[in-house]
């Protein structure tokens, strides 16, 4: 049975760390466009496939790792990658949080550094280095949901998770086209706002998850007793139960250690990620040229 919840998951974290990429891309590709640089955009594909492949391939060789591995040895590291993929997705929020002001201005600055300073194919490693970590970040993320649906459902929960980020990355690819033909349609705090939020959730139920495998193998011993059972009214092998379980890390019959670790980092993250921001004054951005008047006299010094 296709896992919708796992589908659900994997669509909102390939949106929205997607979305990210492709506005870092087409801010980059504004700026070149803007300052006659237009003839340098495919140094900058170059740099954003490199980074997309690599992303991949690590990604792919974690799962690959976790499901090839024996007991104890697979839950151990499932934990913690499930663990690495919660801590990661934390601070990608709050980095994003605090330097969303002043990243259009930075990236900005950088290409005129390269375009000055370095050589073109300085542009490719610029592309590079803004995508690797969004990509990184995804990749770990998506491997950790991959990792908790394939415990739940089977291998066909971690395909969802894997279908659901490739058309949540082609959402976010026809939304950073949008952004650079000058598209006002998406409200980008808005959206990061309550993506996060969401986010914030999603990495609960791996935080969870990942104490749960420390239960099993007995490296966590304290608050191991079920907290209560609702696996009569809703479990969460099916239905709903399935659904919840994908998304936010619900399991029917919790233990009191993984209920009371869902719940502080839940309680304590938002509250953290949705007090007011104080942001420092910007700095300006990078003057752009202007075209002189046809047959404007040249500067004194010329």
């Amino acid at each position: 049975m296709f896992d919708v919840g796992a589908f659900v998951s994997g669509l909102l974290t390939g949106l929205r760390e997607g979305v990210e990429a492709a506005l870092i891309v087409a801010i980059i590709c504004s700026y070149l466009a803007r300052t006659g640089n237009a003839r340098q955009f495919g140094k900058i594909w170059v740099g954003v496939g490199v980074a997309v492949a690599v992303s991949f391939v690590l990604g792919a060789a974690v799962y690959l790792t976790v499901g090839g591995l024996e007991a104890p040895y697979e839950q151990i590291f499932e934990g913690l990658t499930l663990l690495v993929a919660a801590g990661v997705v934390t601070w990608m929020l709050f980095w994003m949080r605090r330097q969303a002001s002043s990243v259009k201005g930075d990236l900005q600055r950088a290409v005129d550094r390269t375009l000055t300073e370095g050589t073109a194919w300085g542009l490719a490693l610029l592309a590079f280095t803004a995508v690797i970590r969004e990509g990184l970040e995804t990749a770990l993320f998506l491997v950790g949901q991959a990792t908790a649906a394939a415990g739940a459902s089977g291998e066909e929960g971690a395909l969802a998770v894997l279908a659901g980020a490739l058309i949540g990355l082609g959402i976010a690819v026809a939304l950073g086209y949008g952004f650079y033909r000058g598209s006002q349609a998406l409200n980008l705090p808005t959206f990061f706002r309550w993506t996060g939020v969401l986010l914030i959730f999603i990495a609960a139920g791996l935080l969870s998850r990942a104490v749960h495998e420390f239960v099993e193998i007995g490296w966590i011993t304290a608050g191991t007793s079920p907290a209560f059972d609702l696996g009569v009214v809703l479990p969460h092998d099916q239905g709903i139960g399935l659904f919840l379980g994908a998304i936010f890390g619900y399991t029917s019959s919790p233990e009191w250690i993984t209920l009371v670790t869902w719940t502080t980092y839940v309680v304590v993250v938002l509250v953290l990620y949705l007090r007011p921001l104080n942001r420092p004054a910007a700095e300006p951005l990078p003057a752009e040229p202007r075209p002189e008047p046809a047959g404007a006299a040249p500067a004194p010094g010329d």
